[in-house]
């Protein structure tokens, strides 16, 4: 008898132990399903590592409102950027064994040499939402590597209000008239540009871009200087973009060497100066220091031809990807996807960043974006850009590429010397 009950009572407990572990199964599998990190309690910490420092304090917010709807996913944001060296920054990372689970990369060549550490995103659900402009860079083999931040034009930003005062009526379409226009702002009393040659990545990163973007077939060009079978020396576009170079810095304030892109930024902010050469990521910066600037962007003219010149450079300034090794990849997954789904990450990428969205599923006003970012929209809408090239030179090239140019400004070197010494310095880092 009291073995028939022992039975039964095992029996029982049996039962109830196998309930309880379905129940927890099912709460495992909603965890996930939700975002959250398996048994309850269980934390897991994504750590951040990018380069737009106008973004921290919106990114800061959104931690607090992400971790509130994901309990047990930590945020970690790092930044690092501003002029400082964010590719070494990263290298460092990972040298240490402190590798982030999210960071930046530019796409192509970036893609390439990252290639080995970068998680295949091509099965999220945002993928399909790209514009294709913000696919391109990291794409490769028919897979996506990364998720595109936004749509960013570089060119001329330039203060409406001097302009009319100059009685400059339509903005310069080729370098001459450009000059045109420097003259009417200068006999107007008006410094016409703002130059902070002080900063690599504004030399050697986005403004070279142009003479690249102007070759016949830029990526042949670019394969052949990798191959030696194409030279910068004697290119007639590098030649043009350094007559626009000294352009610049003849109608420009004085000492461009020392200045940096917080002193041209105030300057321009402050109607000291008529043109800077920058991109619509100012919106904000401008917005904090003059609210309702009247101001827009035009492209940077190289030469006389006006149809080739009325085209703005475009990129992608950063994608953030996932780190295939990390252990907690899927909650960084989970991060990506939240930023452009949740109705707050789609806000604050739009309305508090100004940003041009790279997802299609994100909509944007042009009074959401701002007036910079209006502009670079339609010239994107127009089809009228050039790719940001800057992502296809070899590793450490754009730091290389701006000590060189600012040897041109500073007079070190004649326009032949220039462009000799320019290809030196991707023949010294090309693989």
């Amino acid at each position: 008898m009291n073995k028939k009950r022992s039975m039964i009572i095992l029996s029982v407990l049996l039962v109830m132990s196998m309930m309880l572990a379905a129940c927890g199964g099912k709460n495992n599998a909603d965890n996930a399903a939700n975002g959250n990190s398996g048994k309850s309690g269980d934390v897991k910490t994504v750590k951040i590592f990018q380069f737009k420092t106008e973004i921290v304090e919106g990114l800061n917010e959104l931690k607090v409102e992400f971790e509130k709807e994901n309990p047990n996913i930590k945020l970690d944001i790092q930044t690092v950027g501003g002029g400082a060296d964010y590719a070494a920054a990263l290298k460092t990372k990972f040298a240490s064994g402190d590798a982030p689970d999210i960071f930046s990369n530019g796409g192509f060549a970036e893609l390439d040499m990252w290639q080995d550490k970068i998680e295949d995103l091509s099965d999220q659900p945002w993928v399909k939402d790209l514009v294709p402009l913000a696919a391109e860079p990291m794409t490769k083999d028919g897979k996506v590597y990364g998720m595109a931040m936004n749509l960013e034009g570089i060119g001329f930003i330039y203060n409406k209000d001097l302009f009319a005062k100059a009685g400059i009526t339509e903005t310069p379409k080729t370098i001459t008239e450009l000059e045109e226009a420097a003259k009417k702002l200068q006999a107007a009393g008006i410094t016409p540009f703002g130059n902070a040659y002080q900063e690599w990545w504004l030399l050697g990163n986005q403004g070279i871009s142009t003479a690249f973007a102007r070759q016949d077939n830029v990526d042949e060009f670019i394969k052949g200087l990798n191959e030696g079978t194409a030279t910068i020396v004697g290119n007639e576009h590098f030649k043009n973009w350094s007559n626009l170079l000294n352009l610049t810095v003849k109608y420009g304030q004085k000492n461009p060497l020392t200045t940096d892109a917080n002193t041209h930024l105030a300057l321009f902010a402050n109607s000291e100066i008529a043109m800077m050469q920058e991109g619509n990521w100012d919106q904000t910066l401008i917005d904090n220091i003059t609210p309702g600037m009247n101001m827009g962007m035009f492209p940077m003219p190289i030469d006389d031809d006006a149809e080739k010149n009325d085209k703005l450079t475009v990129g992608i300034p950063a994608n953030l990807v996932v780190n295939k090794d990390s252990a907690s990849k899927e909650e960084a997954k989970i991060f990506l996807n939240w930023l452009v789904t949740s109705d707050m990450g789609k806000e604050y990428i739009v309305k508090k960043w100004k940003f041009i969205p790279a997802l299609t599923t994100i909509p944007a006003s042009a009074e959401d974006i701002g007036v910079l970012g209006a502009d670079v929209k339609k010239y994107v809408d127009e089809n009228k850009v050039y790719g940001l090239q800057s992502s296809k030179f070899p590793d450490g090239v754009t730091q290389e590429f701006a000590s060189v140019i600012q040897e041109l400004i500073a007079g070190k070197t004649d326009v032949n010397g220039w462009m000799t010494n320019m290809q030196a310095a991707w023949d010294k880092l090309k693989k």
